[in-house]
C-alpha cells in the first residue's frame, strides 16, 4: 500500500511549514504525489495548491467524507495540526483504523497537542518531568481537569483500540515565518510584537518567566523524522511512549521584551527601548487580545520538562537562544509584513484555554 500522507490543516502555519517541509526533502524517501493536504475554504484550497499537491476541502468533522478520503486516497499516515477537539480529531483515527482493516497494512497518526497541557497552573503536577516518565499515566489520572489532557489520551487510547500507530508531537513556544502558502505568521510573539507597537511601549512580565522556544523550521524537521522513520519501517517510541516535547531551548521572557524594545526602537515604531511591566495578568491580556487564561498559560508560567526522546530519534535544533535573540528583529519584519496570524489550531487552543 502506498504511504500517502495527509496534513489537516495544511492552510495553518505548523501545517503549511510542515507541506513545504516535506516537500523540500531531497532524501528520495518523500515523494510529491504522496503529500496531501487538507483545508478549511477555497482560498486555502487555492493557495495551498500552488505547492502542486493534491489539497482535498475537508470537513474534518464529517466521519463518513473523512474515510472515504482516506481510503480513496491510500493516505496511512495523517499528520494533524488543525484542531485538539476530539470531534474533529478521533473521526481521523477511525478513518486511519478502516484503512488498516481494508489495505492490511501499518497506518500512523500524528497528533499536534499543547505544551500548556503540562503546566503547573493547568494542573499538571508540581515539579520536573523527562519524557521517558509515564507521562501518559499522569495524562490520564487528571485528563477531566484541562482538554488537552483529554484529547492526548483520547488520541492513544483510541488509536490502540484501532491498531493505530500514534505519536503525540508537543510544541513549544513557536517562532519565526512558516514556510507554507495561506498563513506564514505564528502567534505568540507577534501578538507581542503588535501590542507593543500599539502601546508605543514594550511591556514585560515582572516575574521575568522562563519558557521553551522552537524555530518553525526546527519544528517541521521534528515532524519530518518522525515520518520518514515510519516510511524506513523503522520502529520509534509510540503510543503511550511517544510525547515528542518540541523544546528546542529555554528563553526569559524579560530578554525577549529587552531585545524586541530595541528593535523596534532602531526601526522607529517606539520612542525610547526602555521596557515596562505588566501591572497584573488581566493588564496583559487586555493589552495582547487574548482571554486572560491564555496569557497565563502561554506567558506567565512555563512546564520544566526534560526533552530526551525528539533527540533519540535525531533531531538536532538549529536555533538556539542566542540566535533567536540576535535576530528578534526578524519576528518585527514578520509582522510588518503580515499583519495578523490565520490560525484555526490556535482558535481551538483559545477555546480549550477558556475551559
Amino acid at each position: 500500500m502506498s504511504s500517502n500522507i495527509l496534513i489537516t490543516g495544511a492552510g495553518g502555519y505548523i501545517g503549511g511549514s510542515i507541506a513545504a517541509h516535506l516537500l523540500a526533502k531531497t532524501n528520495g524517501l518523500i515523494q510529491k504525489d504522496q503529500v496531501i493536504a487538507a483545508v478549511r475554504s477555497k482560498e486555502q484550497a487555492d493557495a495551498v495548491s500552488k505547492l502542486g499537491i493534491r489539497v482535498l476541502q475537508l470537513d474534518l468533522s464529517n466521519e463518513k467524507d473523512v474515510t472515504e478520503s482516506v481510503l480513496h486516497h491510500n493516505i496511512s499516515i495523517v499528520i494533524h495540526t488543525a484542531s485538539v477537539d476530539p470531534s474533529i480529531v478521533l473521526p481521523l483515527v477511525n478513518a486511519l483504523g478502516k484503512q488498516k482493516q481494508v489495505n492490511g497494512g501499518e497506518t500512523h497518526f500524528i497528533y499536534t497537542s499543547g505544551l500548556s497541557a503540562f503546566y503547573e497552573k493547568t494542573g499538571w503536577p508540581v515539579g520536573s518531568f523527562k519524557d521517558t516518565d509515564p507521562v501518559f499515566d499522569t495524562e490520564k489520572r487528571i485528563a477531566d481537569s484541562f482538554l488537552l489532557r483529554k484529547t492526548d489520551v483520547a488520541v492513544i487510547e483510541h488509536a490502540e483500540a484501532q491498531g493505530v500507530t500514534s505519536f503525540i508531537v508537543v510544541p513549544s513556544l513557536v517562532y519565526g515565518k512558516g514556510s507554507g502558502e495561506w498563513n506564514k505568521l505564528s502567534v505568540v510573539l507577534p501578538l507581542y510584537v503588535k501590542a507593543s507597537i500599539s502601546a508605543k511601549a514594550v511591556y514585560k512580565f515582572p516575574e521575568n518567566p522562563r519558557v521553551s522556544g522552537v524555530h518553525i523550521s526546527d519544528l517541521t524537521a521534528l515532524y519530518g523524522l518522525i515520518v520518514e522513520h515510519i516510511l524506513r519501517g523503522e520502529t520509534v517510541p509510540s503510543g503511550r511512549e511517544g510525547y515528542y516535547f518540541a523544546l528546542a531551548h529555554d528563553m526569559f521572557l524579560g530578554e525577549v521584551g529587552d531585545h524586541l524594545a530595541r528593535a523596534l526602537c532602531d526601526r522607529g515604531l517606539i520612542s525610547d527601548s526602555k521596557t515596562h511591566n505588566y501591572s497584573d495578568p488581566e493588564a496583559a491580556a487586555e493589552s495582547l487580545g487574548v482571554p486572560a487564561p491564555f496569557v497565563q498559560m502561554l506567558w506567565d508560567s512555563g512546564p520544566d520538562i526534560i526533552a530526551e526522546l525528539p533527540h533519540s530519534i535525531g533531531w538536532k535544533p538549529e536555533w538556539n537562544k542566542e540566535r533567536f535573540l540576535q535576530d528578534v528583529d526578524d519576528e518585527v519584519q514578520a509582522v510588518v509584513d503580515l499583519g495578523k496570524a490565520k490560525s484555526s489550531l490556535v482558535d481551538s487552543l483559545l477555546k480549550s484555554a477558556m475551559g
